[in-house]
């Protein structure tokens, strides 16, 4: 199976008949190359409760583990693109110590958790507006910061689910459209309409504050 059937790029390929024919170091290596955006991925959708109590890093370490014991399987399949069988894999362990840690504490979050097939855990509008936001603004302003952190997160929970998911996967995961899609079950066409929609809705409240932070977004 090629690049193009796969949906993996080319290096992605080469590296993958490098592990099938046994090389392990680069098995370590082709995992290194994901370890930062699966973080980010358990990061923003690890519940708030949990937050100083799981480590997402430790997440993404179990997810390889158990990617380790899969690989035969996936090698010969190849039901999704590489990177999203990791993610695939991360999401599921991360599904997992929700279960374990909240139990039926997990139905006071339902509204966070998006609709499509395969759900998971959602993110607060919390932990979106603080990544969109970084470090952007000075600690002197920390009023505006405040002020900006909570139109953000309002205009983030009246977005469609689907869309504010779109929006996750694009700019915060930095998955392509194609990616995007694949994984909501859209069409590439309407993946990348809803993506420019939620944008638009949080460009239009940048441009009404103040200090040019308009920048922030694509």
């Amino acid at each position: 199976m090629g690049p193009a059937q796969s949906g993996n790029s080319s290096e992605t390929e080469r590296l993958l008949h490098s592990v099938a024919a046994g090389d392990r170091e680069i098995w370590g290596d082709l995992l290194a190359r994901h370890r930062e955006r699966l973080r980010l991925m358990v990061s923003l959708r690890l519940n708030p409760r949990l937050k100083g109590r799981i480590d997402p890093s430790d997440v993404v370490q179990e997810a390889f583990l158990t990617a380790s014991v899969q690989l035969d399987d996936y090698l010969k399949k190849r039901a999704l693109p590489f990177f999203l069988w990791l993610r695939a894999i991360t999401g599921q362990k991360l599904i997992a110590l929700h279960r374990h840690h909240l139990g039926k504490k997990m139905r006071d979050a339902g509204r966070e958790v998006p609709l499509y097939a395969g759900a998971f855990p959602g993110t607060s509008s919390a932990a979106l507006a603080a990544q969109l936001l970084g470090h952007e603004l000075r600690p002197s302003q920390a009023a505006m910061r405040a002020e900006l952190e909570a139109r953000v997160r309002e205009v983030l929970d009246s977005m469609e689910p689907m869309d504010r998911e779109v929006l996750v996967l694009r700019h915060f995961e930095q998955l392509s459209n194609a990616e995007t899609a694949q994984v909501l079950a859209l069409q590439e066409n309407t993946a990348s309409k809803r993506y420019i929609r939620a944008l638009r809705r949080l460009k239009a409240l940048f441009m009404e504050m103040p200090g040019g932070i308009q920048g922030l977004l694509p």
